[in-house]
């Protein structure tokens, strides 16, 4: 039989432990909530709804995996989005390869991994009542393709120079299943987007496309590490990592066909030099445009600098 003092010394100490331990877990909440928000931010290659949707299983993912807010933010088109990239307001990147190009040289971001599937930019026509039998017969018809910016336009632009074609009216749309939306409904002939972009289109919207080219093989979306988060490296990382190897990771890739992560390779990144100095040459004129339009020098913080 336990001695009387001894049962009322455990009765005591039982009655200490329910008292700290809801204060620990109390402190233990409040440690976690103090932890900086990480901002994740990802170009917009298509709506907002869209992209917040189909980013939603990775946020929930690395906000349980980090035990911090995980934020997901955009911007209304390309040169807005590097413009607040260069800034320095996102704390991860997921973007275009020659975006990760110039973050990288111009601003000393750190490219932490890719996807496994093949980018490749893709022309499109309406599959039904399109005038369009092969890519020479856009030349005096009309082009869209996603923001001047985009590896997209820039490529799309460069190869029907290449062909000699010229188009009576290029546009420019920022969000994929609009652009498609134009193309099927005929305001428009053709238009480019990224084999990615296409692949998450809603199926009754692309079975009315049809692709006539294909553009090789680039480094495609980039998940890239803003410099003052280089400490963090090796634990988001890790998280990315085991997002990958999640039955919410592996649903992401099914439904994506982008298939898992793998590293980049310095070589890929270097490709993308010439229209991360394409790029570069778009925003200098957009500044000089934007200075012409509104009168005096408006901040260039974040703007990517051209040498003459």
């Amino acid at each position: 039989m336990i001695p009387q003092r001894w049962a009322r010394q455990t009765l005591w100490l039982a009655a200490c432990l329910a008292w700290l331990l809801p204060l620990h877990s109390v402190w233990a909440a409040e440690v976690t909530s103090k932890r900086p928000a990480l901002i994740v931010g990802i170009a917009p290659h298509t709506s907002a709804r869209a992209l917040f949707e189909s980013y939603q299983p990775l946020r929930l993912f690395l906000q349980d995996e980090l035990q911090c807010e995980v934020r997901i933010v955009s911007a209304p088109d390309f040169e807005e989005f590097l413009y607040r990239a260069l800034n320095g307001r996102y704390d991860m990147a997921i973007t275009t390869g020659h975006q990760a190009r110039l973050m990288q040289m111009d601003a000393g971001w750190i490219p932490l991994v890719t996807y496994q599937a093949d980018f490749r930019i893709v022309l499109l026509k309406a599959k039904n009542g399109s005038r369009i039998a092969n890519l020479s017969d856009l030349h005096g018809r009309r082009f869209i393709t996603l923001g001047p910016g985009s590896l997209t336009a820039l490529w799309s632009q460069q190869h029907l120079q290449e062909r000699s074609i010229t188009p009576s009216r290029l546009g420019f749309v920022s969000a994929s299943d609009s652009l498609a939306e134009l193309i099927v409904s005929g305001a428009a002939d053709v238009g480019a987007l990224s084999q990615a972009g296409v692949n998450q289109l809603p199926a009754t919207l692309r079975d009315r496309l049809e692709i006539i080219e294909r553009s090789p093989a680039f480094l495609g979306r980039t998940y890239i590490l803003h410099p003052r988060l280089a400490g963090q490296y090796a634990d988001l990382r890790s998280a990315l990592d085991a997002f990958a190897r999640s039955s919410s990771g592996q649903t992401y890739f099914q439904r994506s066909l982008l298939a898992g992560f793998r590293d980049v390779s310095p070589a890929e990144l270097e490709v993308m030099e010439p229209y991360a100095k394409a790029l570069r040459t778009l925003m200098a004129a957009r500044l000089k445009s934007d200075v012409q339009a509104h009168g005096g020098t408006p901040s260039t913080e974040g703007i990517p600098h051209v040498a003459e």
